[in-house]
């Protein structure tokens, strides 16, 4: 493959790796279970019914730099 081809493919992982994301998360609703996910700055549980319910607030994101070494503690 070409650096151009490569290129390509990458482009179209970030909407790829969406839609497997939210098509996981439907076929867990549908099979009754409930979800986690983010919305707004805040960790929601999503029931199969529709409601949803906060568990908590998330920290804001941090940005890192190319090469910046991250300590998670």
């Amino acid at each position: 493959m070409s650096d151009e081809q490569i290129q390509q493919l990458e482009d179209h992982f970030p909407s790829l790796s969406g839609q497997a994301f939210a098509a996981a998360r439907d076929k867990v609703r549908a099979a009754g279970q409930t979800v986690l996910q983010s919305e707004e700055g805040m960790l929601v549980k999503l029931f199969p019914d529709g409601r949803k319910e906060v568990v908590k607030q998330l920290d804001p994101p941090v940005r890192v730099k190319l090469g910046e070494k991250l300590i998670i503690r």
